[in-house]
């Protein structure tokens, strides 16, 4: 194997695990031999004592946690439940790691949780769950439950986690009712991963605080008038791969001074929308648009008034080179990646 294919065959093992372990995860035998505080069936290294790691062992339930540990690793494994003993000295764990295994709400006991009162981060991917977990602690920071079978998540679900900065709820089956005001009340909320759900509008209730939110892969027509408004600090915005019509775009949405990345990809636009002067990155590949409007991206060009776009990506338009004005050199002097198609 020459060292071409062995550098092609980390970077897939390296995939591979971030599917998993994204993270901060250290296989337990690079961490030393197992200390006597732990469950028989995992290991605690004694260099990493407040850890117990119970991944790749094809449990198919919980061992009981010892007091002390913050950090529980179960990913890939069997487990089908989660009863209220495992975690009845467990008052000291912060993360819960439970990533590909069989769980589904049916297996998890009314009360399993409620001895996690210092849980800050909750890894639930790749399950069967239909609804989300809880109640949970007020201290979580994080919560991860993508690739499950989540068809709602009911308002009040996450009530009181004030300290809750990050939800990821990718590759569910989630509808536009099944989450109207399920963020609601989260004064911390900075980032918000709904893509590959079946949305048919933008999540409502969003706290003044986000900065991140992706709803991709969904079914998607159309932006609230004054959505961006009420998210004075949004900076990454990506609605790739929807329904976005121009009827659908009211005038001026996106010329909000916040944004530094806005994805529009993979839609059903015929013309540019109006975006800020302080705008990036904008992403309108694969769209119908057949006009190159310079009016978009600066309202005055000149030598003093000009975009601060540096990628701009129109390829798979109906569009090409000729179909950029020359002006647009002014506007657009700061870019360093324009693409339209090759040829006519």
């Amino acid at each position: 194997m020459g060292p071409l294919r062995v550098a092609l065959l980390a970077v897939l093992i390296g995939s591979a695990l971030c599917q998993y372990y994204d993270y901060d995860y250290q296989p337990s035998m690079m961490l030393g031999p197992s200390g006597p505080n732990c469950a028989q069936e995992c290991e605690c290294p004694i260099r990493f004592s407040s850890a117990m790691y119970c991944d790749n062992r094809r449990l198919k339930t919980i061992p009981v946690v010892p007091r002390g540990i913050k950090y529980l690793y179960l990913q890939n494994n069997n487990i089908e439940e989660i009863k209220a003993a495992s975690f009845v000295n467990a008052t000291d764990l912060r993360w819960l790691v439970l990533d590909n295994n069989h769980i589904t709400n049916g297996g998890i006991e009314k009360a399993a949780f409620a001895k996690l009162v210092n849980l800050e981060k909750l890894f639930f991917s790749f399950n069967n769950l239909t609804e989300p977990v809880g109640p949970l602690a007020k201290s979580m920071t994080e919560l991860k439950m993508m690739r499950n079978k989540l068809a709602k998540f009911p308002s009040g679900t996450l009530s009181g986690l004030e300290n809750l900065t990050s939800v990821h709820l990718q590759e569910n089956e989630l509808t536009s009712d099944g989450i109207a005001g399920a963020f609601k009340g989260l004064k911390s909320l900075i980032y918000l991963d709904v893509s590959q759900n079946r949305l048919t509008k933008m999540p409502t209730g969003l706290p003044s605080s986000m900065e991140v939110l992706y709803a991709d892969h969904n079914d998607i027509g159309s932006i609230p008038k004054d959505y961006l408004n009420k998210l004075p600090a949004l900076q990454y915005l990506r609605v790739s791969h929807n329904k976005l019509q121009d009827s659908g775009i009211p005038a001026g949405v996106f010329n909000v001074s916040s944004l530094i990345e806005l994805d529009l990809s993979f839609n059903r636009l015929q013309t540019i929308p109006e975006v800020h002067e302080n705008l990036e990155n904008l992403y309108l590949q694969v769209n119908l648009i057949k006009k190159f409007d310079v009016g978009s991206f600066c309202k005055f060009p000149g030598m003093l008034n000009y975009s601060k776009l540096k990628h701009l990506r129109l390829d798979g338009n109906n569009l090409t080179r000729t179909s950029v004005p020359f002006e647009a050199a002014n506007c657009l002097r700061q870019a360093t990646e324009v693409t339209v198609e090759d040829t006519d």
